[in-house]
């Protein structure tokens, strides 16, 4: 039998990165096994078609009756898991590194496109796209050395007509328009971008713009996608710890296109046929690119015939990493839908994309390296000329950071911490000299301001002396004190002022006249004695600071206070249950090392049975003594496979346990906070804070209960975003 290999192609591949193709089979209870051949290498798919003894055309003629596809894995009977692992993690890890990414899906309608992008509403069904969303996130988490921004967009091609699904009521579809980048890449022009910070939130917005997609039904699919839609995640990172301006981009566009129709076999009829012939006509123009782009010796590609194929433009042929799954069903009556399928696939592999980093410099950062450059280049070129005996070249006005440093440097040698000023043009020679003598002037204001206080306090000791009123002399030391500390303090702003930040600190010699070594020692001032209503005033704002000091007792040491007291007998057997489950998981760990031990030793019996199927005499004897003990191996393991499972679920009840033990502490210990420590505006406000906190964990344990996860992190930013997701649509 004569079978056609699809991996050559009819034509040359252009050279760079080649497009991933996998094949997804739809589960069905009809595989058709004598047409649908899927070899042991999980790459490999062969394709076979009966001849029809009814049509005369095909008995006559020797036509082709099978097809192979090497691919690079065919999905089949496998979880949407591992769909995720082997399809999209490698091209969400280069986007965060600053390579573009595309993940289609193509396919007959009813393939199951759309489950593979988006999965279902059921925890472990979620798709591509909530799985790349959380994996984007925890890998933003972990890498703290970088800052990222990340931002959301959902577009619709719906006959030929863009719609912002995250805003359908905003954007006009006349508004929105497909333009191209300088760098050769294109976007959306009037499609929104919203920012999100979590996985929440990235959740949300995928489920309200899934709710705004436009679906049908037909005999093949009673949810019928009538349109394109590509979710776009769009990254940005910066490092933390490097001071350059460069940074990186990219965006990960996940593409979920609508299914090709046979009209005859749909039965679309109406508005169901206007749709199906603009979904075929896009289709047909993206296999007519991806023709061309297969050409080596093309020169023009056909983005522009389609919105689809204009938008996917650098995602097909550009810089990008693009993997392509190729949705089929598994049964005969769609044979020739899957084989066309496949067709495209292979077509699809012949395309070439040059991925490549999406390096940025920021401008501002950028501006700044340039003006310090050019303020070094202007410094050797007045070094030079001094050198040559030239006049300066420099005929602009001094810049504001030039303008600082002939500041500080006139303060330094004023200070007596630098000898000389290095003189680099005329212009830096008229500012220090306008500088000394801004400095001269306010010196000398400086000193006449002292000699008028000081005389004034010499009359006044003079009298004061003379009259022998010792509390007049007393105040007025105290006064001749504080009128040298405000001196200071004036002396160093003022400095301060002309010397810039960093200028440093100058010491007068006007500070000797400030203080008086010939004053008499006198008396202290005595204390006034304080009435009795304002001591008590004093006693009751002390009494307010404390009881406000009180009120200002931290949560966190208040939980500690109610472990000890109130709430004792909780913790004690929150301990109580953490010790049991650290000694269950100490013997869950134990089993599972004595049932990987097993199993690697009937392993190995079992290659060495397998090594000496072939011998002769006496190894027949050892035969049968490794066969004796593969058997003990085997019931050895199922032994201890059962003992690892019955462990497994005690260390599952004991979490429960510690779980629900934890809560009711912290709902005992809320209670008791608010009751003894808040006050009423304070509990009303956390009341109504936490209302909807509580309503959602609730909402989320019983989705937890109802389909156990066991310790993925993933599992409650998912249901907490579809439970707002539901909410804010039956409120709606």
């Amino acid at each position: 039998m004569e079978r056609k290999t699809w991996d050559k192609g009819r034509v040359d591949p252009k050279p760079g990165s080649a497009v991933q193709v996998f094949a997804r089979i739809r589960p069905t209870a009809h595989f058709a096994r004598d047409l649908i051949e899927c070899l042991p290498d999980g790459r490999t798919l062969n394709i076979y078609q009966k001849k029809d003894p009814r049509r005369l055309h095909d008995l006559q003629h020797n036509l082709q009756n099978s097809w192979s596809f090497p691919l690079e894995g065919v999905l089949h009977n496998i979880s949407q898991e591992d769909v995720y692992a082997q399809v999209c993690r490698r091209v969400v890890a280069g986007a965060l590194s600053g390579y573009n990414g595309t993940v289609v899906c193509f396919g007959q309608t009813g393939a199951g496109k759309t489950f593979t992008m988006t999965g279902s509403m059921e925890y472990r069904q979620r798709g591509l796209i909530p799985r790349a969303l959380a994996e984007v996130f925890q890998e933003v988490g972990r890498r703290i050395e970088h800052a990222f921004s990340v931002h959301l967009s959902y577009l619709e091609i719906y006959n030929e007509t863009l719609v912002d699904l995250l805003a359908p009521q905003q954007a006009s579809p006349a508004d929105m328009v497909v333009t191209e980048d300088p760098g050769g890449g294109v976007h959306v022009k009037g499609l929104s971008l919203h920012p999100v910070h979590n996985a929440d939130e990235a959740l949300h917005l995928m489920f309200m713009g899934g709710t705004n997609r436009i679906i049908g039904s037909n005999t093949l699919n009673r949810h019928s996608s009538r349109s394109h839609c590509i979710f776009t995640i769009h990254l940005e990172c910066r490092s933390r710890t490097l001071s350059d301006a460069k940074f990186v981009t990219s965006k990960l566009n996940l593409v979920d296109l609508a299914g090709s129709e046979r009209l005859r076999k749909t039965g679309s009829e109406g508005k169901m046929l206007k749709e199906a012939v603009y979904i075929n006509k896009s289709l047909t123009f993206l296999e007519q690119a991806i023709l061309a782009l297969a050409e080596r010796r093309r020169e023009h590609i056909p983005f522009r015939q389609s919105k689809l194929t204009h938008a996917l433009k650098d995602s097909l042929g550009g810089n990008c990493n693009t993997v392509l799954v190729a949705n089929i069903f598994g049964e005969a009556a769609q044979i020739k839908e899957t084989l066309s399928t496949l067709r495209f696939a292979s077509r699809m592999k012949c395309v070439r994309t040059e991925p490549a980093v999406n390096l940025h410099v920021d401008p501002v950062i950028r501006i700044k390296e340039l003006e310090a450059e050019i303020v070094r280049l202007r410094e050797e070129l007045a070094f030079y000329n001094t050198l040559a005996n030239r006049p300066s070249v420099v005929s602009e006005a001094l810049s504001e950071a030039q303008l600082a440093e002939v500041r500080s440097q006139v303060q330094r040698f004023l200070d007596g911490s630098t000898k000389e000023v290095q003189i680099l043009s005329i212009r830096q020679v008229q500012e220090i000299f306008s500088q000394l003598k801004t400095a001269f002037q306010d010196q000398q204001q400086q000193v006449q301001e002292v000699k008028a206080q000081l005389c004034q306090l010499a009359k006044e000791w003079d009298t004061a002396s003379s009259n022998g009123d010792l509390e007049t002399v007393s105040t007025i030391k105290s006064s001749q004190l504080s009128s040298s500390k405000g001196r200071k303090s004036r002396e160093k702003s003022s400095l301060s002022k002309r010397g810039a930040e960093e200028s440093p600190s100058v010491k007068k010699s006007t500070d000797g006249p400030g203080k008086s070594k010939t004053q008499p020692p006198e008396k202290e001032p005595p204390v006034p004695e304080v009435p009795a209503d304002a001591q008590d005033g004093a006693d009751q704002r002390a009494d307010g600071e404390q009881s406000q000091t009180c009120a200002l007792v931290t949560k966190s040491e208040a939980f500690e206070e109610f472990k000890l007291e109130e709430g004792r007998r909780i913790n004690s057997i929150l301990h109580e249950n953490k010790a049991m489950l650290a000694k269950r998981r100490g013997l869950y760990r134990q089993l599972t090392d004595e049932v990987n031990s097993v199993k690697s030793a009937i392993d190995r019996t079992a290659a060495k049975i397998q090594n000496r199927k072939d011998a002769q005499g006496a190894a027949e004897k050892q035969d049968d003594v490794l066969m004796l003990r593969l058997k003990d191996l085997k019931n050895e393991y199922r032994q201890i496979r059962m003992a690892w499972k019955d462990m497994q679920a005690e260390v599952n009840y004991c979490q429960h346990l510690v779980d629900q033990t934890r809560v009711c502490l912290l709902t005992e210990f809320e209670a008791w906070y608010k009751r003894t420590l808040l006050t009423e505006e304070q509990q009303e406000a956390s009341t109504e804070k936490t209302s909807e906190q509580d309503e959602l964990s609730q909402q989320s344990s019983a989705r937890l209960q109802a389909d156990p996860l066991g310790d993925e992190a993933n599992a409650e930013s998912f249901y907490n975003a579809r439970y707002r997701f539901n909410k804010q649509r039956n409120f709606k």
